[in-house]
């Protein structure tokens, strides 16, 4: 069925490549007959557009037929002809076709000189044949057999690769375990399909390990625990921190890089990728000496250390900027379609995808996907030893069409088709490679809490607090990766300095989001406040909190207790009593607990954490961002994430067992790269200071 599918899109896509040629050349036609005045496609007493129109288009098709059918004919009787001859020929046989479709054309109204048909006929060539190289260099199977031209190449000129397996770690951001299960079952990643084996005559080749994350479910405190072993005091996405008076934002390049300082600084090392690594698309490097669009280094000087060195090496190939170019194009228009026909239905939840975000989901899926895509397949065709590789299309288009909607399905179809390219371009490297797939977090559905009550979480602290609260909400920013990334790579400072985080007086709260996850500091006090200080300056704002009904639970540092996690109807949990007793923790799941308890440990915990409502019956949250697809704390898929491995490979966890936490899953990939006489972790971590 896979391949009949297969198949079938094959020859669609040949389809609307001559659809394309077709309509490019009608109109070349069109500009070419109101420039030659030998050229006519009207009557002399004139015509309607639509009428002109007509005749341009079967007059272009009539040459492009004719073209393709008489045209290799008409070269294999001229064989003996000289090449000069022949050459001349070429032109006078082009606009003999030309003038001959004219004449069979139904419409009768078309005409042109001898002399002037040449002109048209090359002109109209040309056109053609560009048209139809640039959409070629779009279809993967053409890409495909270019990368393995470049291989051949590669192999002639450099010597033999090591036999030891390398393996290339490809991340499918926000793509939770169970979105993954059903493209599988309804056909939409026919690759990963194939790994695991679903099919009645395949074998698997590959397992699927769900993990569950740390309270903190975004890209910044899993990656930075995947690729170098510690995640710890990350307690969100954005959080104020007291003692520098500054907001950190996990996709800030200057955050980024203070994050990867403190990880290396914990753990002694620099990191998975620390030998012979490559580190591509993340928000950290992982330690590795092959960088291109790393975050985390897109505020160093120097050429090599730029965020746009790998923008500049892909485009550098003209055919890789007319591919992406014009798949960007597409994306454009595919957005703004699939925006247009949810407003028409009506769709609820939706938020505003206008202004820029076509753009920025066309960068998201289209430019930063092919280079990553190229820089992956050049580490394959040198033999890296290790490649870790983000992908951020999904979780883009996720947040703002939905987990499970038809958008999101169709960037999931994309996604597996990069994923067999990248797997085909192994069977061409100079060394085995092992293939594991993983996400960094899933996303939760839901509108959004401002749409369902008509304020934001800022709004209801301000009012607990008894400040002023603005008649109408503002909205809350999102913090996606793909916006980070765009402005990195345009070299535009991303929330440098977090100026809009800052209160107008250091008296007043500070309330930031990530995802349904919301965090509240004030700035002016310079410790952690606890539940009786908060109690004593503004009485009402726990309760108005705790007890509000897109509030799932909060939690606060308590005096007597160490930590307290507060819900609504007076409930107060100490946290070494909620084993037994989880109270309004019950609802989210084993593991609440602990993710709770580690978060509490951190030096960075704002004053109050706000987690939002969670219905575990349709896993629907209330994000604090313009999101309908959310990650970033607790509740529903946004904290099963999952890791697809190959068997060949030990498993991730004993049976029984549970995979739990961003760093745990950083121990399972050392241990494989060492299985695989990978890169080892240093002796003496100083040495690796430098890759960070």
């Amino acid at each position: 069925m896979l391949g009949v599918r297969g198949g079938w899109r094959r020859v669609a896509s040949q389809v609307g490549r001559s659809v394309a040629v077709w309509a490019v050349s009608t109109v070349t036609m069109l500009v070419l007959a109101g420039i030659l005045p030998d050229f006519q496609l009207q009557s002399p007493d004139g015509d309607s557009a639509t009428r002109i129109a007509v005749t341009a288009a079967l007059g272009a098709g009539a040459f492009g037929v004719l073209s393709a059918v008489v045209w290799p004919l008409l070269v294999r009787l001229l064989l003996l002809v000289p090449a000069l001859v022949l050459g001349l020929l070429v032109f006078f046989l082009n606009g003999s076709l030309l003038l001959l479709a004219l004449r069979i054309n139904p419409s009768g109204q078309a005409e042109a000189a001898p002399e002037t048909a040449v002109i048209v006929a090359a002109v109209m060539s040309a056109v053609a044949s560009a048209t139809g190289a640039a959409l070629a260099v779009r279809d993967d199977d053409a890409y495909r057999r270019r990368l393995y031209r470049l291989a051949d190449r590669r192999r002639r000129r450099l010597p033999p690769g090591p036999s030891t397996p390398g393996t290339v770690f490809v991340q499918l951001d926000g793509v939770g375990h169970d979105v993954l299960l059903d493209a599988v079952g309804q056909g939409l990643m026919p690759t990963v399909a194939r790994w695991l084996g679903t099919g009645p005559e395949e074998r698997p080749t590959h397992r699927l390990t769900p993990w569950r994350t740390d309270w903190s479910s975004q890209t910044g405190a899993s990656q930075l625990g995947i690729l170098h072993g510690s995640n710890h005091d990350v307690p969100a996405f954005r959080w104020y921190e007291k003692d520098t008076r500054e907001v950190m934002v996990c996709n800030r390049p200057t955050s980024a890089a203070e994050l990867q300082r403190r990880a290396v600084e914990r753990t002694g090392y620099g990191g998975l990728l620390t030998v012979d690594g490559a580190s591509r698309g993340n928000l950290f490097s992982g330690g590795a000496d092959e960088l291109a669009l790393v975050l985390s280094v897109s505020a160093r000087r120097g050429r090599e250390n730029r965020s746009r060195a790998g923008y500049f090496a892909y485009f550098s190939d003209p055919a890789n900027a007319v591919r992406t170019a014009l798949s960007f194009v597409a994306e454009v228009a595919r957005e703004i379609g699939q925006s247009v026909r949810a407003r028409i239905r009506k769709q609820r939840p939706r938020v505003g995808r206008g202004g820029l975000y076509p753009f920025v989901r066309a960068f998201a899926t289209v430019v930063e996907r092919d280079v990553v895509v190229a820089a992956v397949t050049g580490d394959l065709l040198a033999g890296r030893t290790a490649v870790y590789a983000d992908l951020v299309a999904y979780d883009e288009v996720a947040h703002y069409s939905g987990p499970h909607s038809r958008d999101a399905q169709k960037v999931l179809q994309r996604l597996d088709r990069s994923l067999a390219l990248i797997e085909n371009v192994a069977e061409h490297a100079p060394r085995p490679y092992r293939m594991v797939v993983l996400s960094d977090h899933g996303q939760s559905p839901g509108e959004t809490f401002r749409a369902r009550y008509g304020l934001t979480l800022g709004d209801l602290v301000r009012a607990g607090c008894g400040l002023h609260v603005p008649r109408k909400a503002e909205r809350t920013h999102s913090g996606a990766e793909a916006r980070a990334a765009v402005r990195a790579a345009l070299r535009r400072p991303v929330e440098e300095h977090g100026e809009r985080h800052r209160p107008s007086r250091r008296s007043e709260p500070i309330v930031l989001a990530s995802g349904n996850l919301g965090l509240v500091s004030f700035p002016d006090v310079p410790h952690r406040m606890s539940k009786e200080e908060i109690d004593a300056r503004h009485p009402a704002l726990l309760t108005t909190l705790a007890n509000h009904p897109g509030i799932g639970f909060l939690l606060v540092r308590s005096e007597e207790h160490g930590g307290l996690v507060l819900g609504a109807r007076g409930a107060e949990i100490p946290l070494d009593r909620l084993d037994e007793d989880p109270g309004p923790l019950a609802v989210f799941g084993p593991g609440a607990a602990d993710a709770v308890r580690r978060t509490h440990s951190f030096p960075h915990t704002a004053d109050i954490m706000v987690n939002s409502f969670y219905d575990p019956a349709d896993g629907e949250v209330l994000a604090f961002e313009e999101q309908i697809g959310s990650h970033g704390g607790l509740g529903g898929a946004q904290a099963r994430p999952f890791l697809l491995s190959p068997l060949a490979c030990s498993a991730p966890v004993d049976e029984g067992g549970d995979l739990v936490g961003a760093e745990h899953v950083h121990r399972v990939l050392r241990r494989w790269l060492r299985e695989s006489h990978g890169p080892q972790v240093p002796l003496d971590g100083r040495e690796d200071q430098r890759a960070v």
